[in-house]
């Protein structure tokens, strides 16, 4: 038996394999809006055969946005618009999960395309936020360094982005604190020079990221899964590391999260990242292992057969995959027959299955 094909089950979501689409930017909105562009990308890894769908990073606000043009959701027009491409979705046998997320000050970018570089002024611009005063890069806009008062909007803001997720019908909610955007710059000692409670000791930067998940978690109902991605490692010297993140996944998990998505990096843009094939992997293993809770594996999964030895060697309890989907929609398909697994195509589908 594949453990990748596998079902999965938790609270009462069943997937129906460990093959999950990572949440992947598509700088295609315009005012945060779901358009027909998100429903045949998304809709196309549903066919594809994954067990679970992640919308890509959604801004909880507009200025929690990476560019002007990704998705968000702080509008009841924001969840109705994505209630259709959810609905096929979950049609397709998948299960449809949105990340909600703020890029602190790593926003007002413009799109990879166009370089990505921060735009400083125009329509398309904006304040960025951030724990404290400090540019992501040299010569980038200096952030304004949040108040008490405006953390305590960014909490309200998550658990109403959390309460239009439910709207739209989601059955999975993952909160993003990792990749150098705003709960991973509380966390990140290279980021958060605070001298309040939200700075300083380990305890005081993980203060907003544990009070964002409770909150959420007392508004996202108990039988729905709830995920967190975070950077295990900001990959510099005096930055977050494992061990920070052990203590901080326990600490979730006594919150109610039921998965720890497991990346790195993002957070400087010096960091030393030493990348080849599951090179993020170890992260999952021992987060798993020592905080006692489930993991996602990301980072260059590749194959069929790398994926199904991540599983079966207790590593993590699924793969979430982002590239290999965007170059093949129907891996799960060409995995199954692979891995040697009957799977069910899609009727409209089958008579390509030899």
């Amino acid at each position: 038996m594949s453990r990748l094909f596998e079902p999965y089950t938790v609270k009462s979501v069943t997937f129906r394999n460990r093959i999950f689409v990572s949440p992947m930017c598509q700088y295609s909105s315009e005012n945060g809006m779901p358009n027909d562009w998100h429903l045949v990308h998304l809709g196309s890894r549903a066919v594809g055969g994954a067990g679970l769908v992640i919308v890509e990073a959604s801004g909880v606000s507009p200025a929690g946005r990476i560019t002007d043009w990704d998705s968000g959701i702080w509008s009841e027009a924001h969840a109705d618009a994505f209630q259709p491409i959810v609905e096929f979705i979950h049609a397709q046998g998948s299960v449809a999960g949105i990340q909600i997320a703020h890029a602190g000050r790593k926003a007002s970018t413009a799109q990879p395309w166009n370089g990505g570089a921060a735009i400083v002024d125009g329509p398309h611009s904006w304040t960025t936020l951030a724990p404290s005063a400090i540019p992501f890069r040299e010569g980038d806009p200096v952030p304004h360094a949040l108040t008490i008062d405006e953390i305590e909007e960014v909490v309200e803001q998550f658990v109403r982005a959390a309460k239009l997720s439910l709207r739209a019908g989601f059955k999975v909610l993952e909160i993003h604190a990792a990749h150098g955007y705003l709960l991973h710059e509380f966390l990140s000692p290279l980021c958060n020079t605070r001298d309040d409670e939200y700075g300083g000791s380990l305890e005081n930067r993980m203060r907003l990221l544990l009070r964002v998940t409770n909150d959420v978690r007392a508004v996202w109902p108990d039988e729905l899964p709830l995920f967190v991605r975070i950077s295990a490692s900001d990959w510099a010297e005096g930055g977050w590391d494992l061990e920070q993140s052990v203590e901080l996944c326990k600490r979730l998990r006594e919150l109610g999260v039921d998965l720890i998505d497991c990346s790195s990096g993002g957070a400087v843009p010096f960091a030393k990242i030493e990348v080849g094939p599951g090179y993020q992997v170890p992260f999952a293993r021992a987060i798993r292992e020592r905080a006692q809770i489930a993991t996602g594996a990301v980072g260059l999964i590749t194959s069929a057969q790398q994926a199904e030895d991540i599983l079966r060697e207790g590593s993590a309890d699924a793969v979430l995959l982002a590239r290999k989907l965007l170059r093949d929609p129907y891996f799960p398909m060409h995995a199954a027959k692979e891995l040697g697994v009957p799977m069910e195509w899609p009727v409209q589908y089958s008579r390509a299955k030899r």
